[in-house]
C-alpha cells in the first residue's frame, strides 16, 4: 500500500486521521469500490478539467459522471477533460487514473458534486490503483471547506 507523499503530507498537515484500504489493481473508481467493498456513491472519483487559462478538479461520487456542459455552464467558462499529459504533470506523485480528490496538496482549485458533503465516511483514490483512503466525512468536508459546491453529476 502506497499513498502519494504530497497527500500524506498534506492530511498530515492539516491533522486529519485517515485509513488506508487496499484492494486489488482495479482501472476505474467504480471497480475500486466494488473491490474494497464499499458504496460507489461514497468514493469521491477526481476527473481533471483542462480550462484555457488552468486546472480545476471536479468531484464526483465514483457511480457517477461529470457532466462537463451542466460544469461549464456552473463555471461560466470553456472546459474539456485535461489530457494524460497534463494529468501526469498535476499529480507527478500518482499513477494516471488514481488522482486523489484533494486538489489543495496539489494546488489545484476544486469542484465538488453536492452528493458527497455531509456523508459519514468518505474513501478516495491514494495515488495508486491499489490503495484508498477512508476519512469521516466531516473531515473530508474539512478538507473541502474550499472547493466549490454544485451539481454536475449524473449517475452513470
Amino acid at each position: 500500500m502506497t499513498i502519494a507523499k504530497r497527500l500524506k503530507a498534506h492530511l498530515d498537515g492539516k491533522g486529519i486521521p485517515y485509513e488506508t484500504v487496499s484492494h486489488p489493481r482495479t482501472a476505474t473508481a467504480s471497480e475500486a469500490a466494488e473491490a474494497a467493498h464499499i458504496p460507489g456513491d461514497k468514493l469521491a472519483k477526481s476527473v481533471a478539467i483542462h480550462l484555457e487559462d488552468g486546472h480545476v478538479l471536479a468531484v464526483v461520487p465514483s457511480s457517477h459522471r461529470v457532466d462537463l456542459s451542466t460544469l461549464q455552464g456552473i463555471l461560466d467558462r470553456r472546459l474539456g477533460l485535461a489530457s494524460e499529459t497534463e494529468v501526469k504533470e498535476i499529480f507527478d506523485d500518482c499513477d494516471v487514473g488514481a488522482a486523489p480528490p484533494v486538489g489543495a496538496a496539489y494546488g489545484v482549485p476544486v469542484v465538488i458534486d453536492e452528493s458527497l458533503a455531509g456523508l459519514d465516511r468518505v474513501w478516495f483514490e491514494g495515488g495508486d490503483h491499489r490503495t484508498l483512503i477512508s476519512v469521516t466525512g466531516a473531515d473530508f468536508d474539512k478538507l473541502m471547506k474550499d472547493a466549490r459546491h454544485a451539481e454536475f453529476g449524473h449517475r452513470a
